[in-house]
């Protein structure tokens, strides 16, 4: 079986769900990857050969997912109910702002990694491991939605 057949399908024997949590694993694996030289970097110049290296194309994945899952909660067709839509239509603005500041060199890798493995784990039905920001008593914007 080719490639592409395989790829057919497994969209076809997936639900949207399953896709949804491929689709945040794959892209949050890859922006982990960068995380640990992102953290050491000692300027902006450090963190923009890393940009270089792969975690701009990362982050622009990372915002493109989020601003179809927010066209996806702004649809008439959406069923889930009116709070928890605003809750992620919420949170998918934080996501493209905390995504600006990490293509500036700015601080938020972490966040946006943590905030996709709070997503994932919902997908998958898991509860949310702490987070780095949970642990030391401040409080992320997706936990406070």
């Amino acid at each position: 079986m080719s490639i592409n057949a395989y790829k057919s399908t497994i969209r076809e024997s997936a639900s949207p769900r399953q896709i949804e949590a491929r689709v945040f694993a794959r892209i949050t694996g890859a922006m982990s990857q960068h995380l640990e030289a992102w953290a050491k970097a000692g300027d902006k110049a450090e963190r923009a050969n890393i940009l270089a290296r792969g975690l701009r194309a990362d982050i622009a994945e990372n915002r493109q997912l989020w601003a179809r899952l927010q066209g996806d909660l702004a649809g008439a067709g959406n069923q889930l109910p009116a709070a928890l839509k605003a809750n992620l239509i919420s949170l998918s603005l934080w996501v493209d702002r905390a995504c600006g500041e990490v293509l500036g060199g700015g601080d938020g890798l972490q966040a946006l990694i943590d905030v996709n493995q709070n997503i994932l784990g919902g997908l998958s039905g898991r509860r949310p491991a702490p987070t780095a920001l949970e642990t030391d008593g401040t409080q992320s914007h997706a936990q406070a939605v």
